[in-house]
């Protein structure tokens, strides 16, 4: 199938942390990941955890109209191993999930980070609960901001400013 018409891709992107930046920490020389390639050189890897397959479909969408690389996982479980596999700049955590809930898993990385056997990196809860207790919830979990469902483009994107640098469309 002929996809030329399609777009292309963003160009390459520099990921920043703002808490980074607010501490100086990496901003002058970016560290290579384990692929050689310098943070400063490749797009934002955004972990997104989601089991709704019409949740999958818009997120990764708006995602990639972003100008970041998505990689997908299915409950808590496949984000550990994710996570494991090749530490993402930010994770959108939906918080009901079989298996394990996203709570339960952003307790668990927070842990592995503070045993370095992770390096930090923001999670952003996903979720269509809205209520103070809710938020409590994600944030007592270890989650860095509470986003809720249905997903808005303009509004992610926002919040995902505060994390990484995006592209400029």
């Amino acid at each position: 199938m002929d996809k030329s018409w399609l777009p292309q891709p963003a160009p390459v992107l520099v990921p920043f942390w703002l808490n980074a930046a607010a501490h100086g920490a990496g901003v002058d020389t970016p560290e290579p990941d384990e692929s050689g390639v310098s943070r400063g050189q490749r797009q934002a890897q955004v972990l997104l955890v989601e089991d709704n397959h019409i949740n999958q479909v818009v997120a990764l969408e708006f995602l990639a109209l972003m100008g970041v690389q998505a990689r997908l996982a299915r409950n808590g479980i496949e984000a550990l191993a994710a996570c494991a596999e090749t530490a993402p700049d930010l994770v959108l955590m939906d918080i009901q999930m079989p298996g394990m809930d996203g709570l339960e898993c952003a307790r668990r990385i927070r842990l592995q980070q503070r045993e370095g056997r992770l390096p930090p990196f923001p999670i952003l809860a996903l979720t269509a609960h809205a209520l103070d207790a809710d938020v409590a919830a994600s944030l007592e979990a270890g989650m860095d901001e509470h986003l809720t469902k249905p997903l808005d483009f303009v509004a992610l994107r926002t919040r995902l400013q505060r994390w990484l640098k995006l592209p400029e469309h």
